[in-house]
């Protein structure tokens, strides 16, 4: 059983290279494009940054455990979803990964900025990278699917729906584990965000 599981989660990876690093261009480009287009992106992003300020400040959004890790679990399964509608998946972490950007670029110590994201980033770049990628994944089983049901025209209508099914249904898997790998992944970032991210911090700044 491991070992058919270890088997799935690499076939995972390897037949769906492009659409994970698809995913890690849209996440990256855009990344890059926010801390260097910053003054560009002011009227844009500032009034969501000021949102979230006045949320934490007021205690509407706490940073604990639980806001933190199902907030950027939701962006995750947002994705996974969005990927049903035309890979709308691409949208949202394209955005996020302007978002980080320009909040880096804002921030008056660009070091201890990259010091405070870097150790739980790592992890949560990565979820949202393969969030992204099941997104696609997922739009390509249902189109993959879409496109055998139609060319069977001589099977009834169920004798189709099941062909086309289990023709396109190892996408369909890789699609959920490339899903279940993004919610480990973030799950970790958020031990380390709210548990380790200062103590982690204060000792680099220390050296």
């Amino acid at each position: 059983m491991i070992d058919l599981i270890k088997k799935e989660v690499k076939l995972a990876f390897t037949e769906n290279k492009f659409p994970i690093i698809a995913s890690v261009l849209i996440l990256f480009i855009p990344l890059i494009l926010g801390y260097v287009f910053e003054p560009y992106l002011f009227s844009y992003f500032n009034p969501v940054v000021e949102d979230l300020t006045n949320k934490v400040q007021s205690g509407v959004l706490q940073l604990t455990f639980n806001d933190i890790f199902f907030n950027n679990i939701r962006i995750v399964l947002e994705m996974f979803i969005g990927g049903l509608f035309f890979c709308f998946s691409a949208l949202i972490l394209a955005f996020n990964g302007f978002f980080v950007g320009y909040y880096v670029a804002t921030t008056p110590n660009l070091t201890q900025s990259l010091v405070l994201i870097i150790p739980h980033g790592i992890f949560e770049f990565s979820s949202c990278i393969l969030g992204c990628a099941s997104g696609f994944v997922l739009f390509s089983f249902a189109y993959g699917a879409l496109k055998t049901f139609l060319s069977q025209n001589g099977m009834g209508f169920v004798d189709r729906m099941v062909f086309s099914y289990d023709e396109n249904f190892n996408r369909l898997l890789h699609a959920f584990i490339l899903l279940a790998i993004s919610s480990v992944l973030m799950f970790i970032a958020a031990i380390i965000e709210v548990y380790l991210t200062v103590p982690i911090g204060r000792f680099l700044l220390s050296i």
